[in-house]
């Protein structure tokens, strides 16, 4: 048995010249969104599971923690998604004084409920468009989705609005109302 003790460098000098391959280590742990999107949908997420756990609607939540502590939640959502997503909701809840609603919509569903990663998915994308679209703070954007129109669309699960096409989400956001289909 013959054994190589090659260097990276000439790893990759082998990849690239023989495989027209170059490793590049740059993405490594990124995943395949970048990492602010990935914290926006962690953030949404958590929103989302807070707000099914007090039946509330998404809006009171994100109401009660407020602007700088969902920014805080955002920018430090790397380190919060190593934590189990149950204790930190019930930090937010305790901390908060998030007290219990009325707005059981899982419990109203009569198909299939998509779970909050789910739905943290949706938000994540219809914020993330609209941020880009109008160069404004994330943050800021997230608080006015959820407390729109669009998010008791979004939350009603009887309805398609949740599983339509993130592009007719994002145009029927910006018109102010769902879009007719042709």
């Amino acid at each position: 048995m013959i054994i190589l003790a090659l260097s990276v460098s000439t790893i990759k000098q082998f990849m690239l010249d023989y495989f027209g391959l170059l490793l590049d280590t740059s993405r490594v742990g990124l995943g395949r969104q970048p990492k602010k999107e990935n914290d926006l949908f962690y953030l949404c997420s958590l929103i989302d599971y807070t707000a099914r756990k007090t039946t509330n609607h998404r809006k009171i939540v994100v109401n009660a923690i407020g602007k700088e502590r969902l920014a805080k939640i955002y920018d430090l959502a790397d380190v919060y998604h190593c934590e189990n997503i149950d204790k930190i909701s019930d930090e937010l809840i305790e901390e908060f004084h998030i007290q219990p609603g009325e707005f059981d919509n899982v419990k109203a569903c009569k198909y299939s409920v998509p779970s909050h990663w789910d739905i943290g998915k949706v938000y994540q994308r219809l914020i993330t468009r609209v941020a880009k679209e109008e160069k404004r703070d994330v943050v800021e954007i997230l608080i006015e989705v959820y407390n729109s129109w669009i998010s008791d669309a979004i939350d009603n699960y009887n309805t398609a609005t949740y599983y339509s096409d993130s592009r007719w989400i994002f145009l029927s956001y910006m018109e102010g109302e769902p879009l007719k289909e042709d």
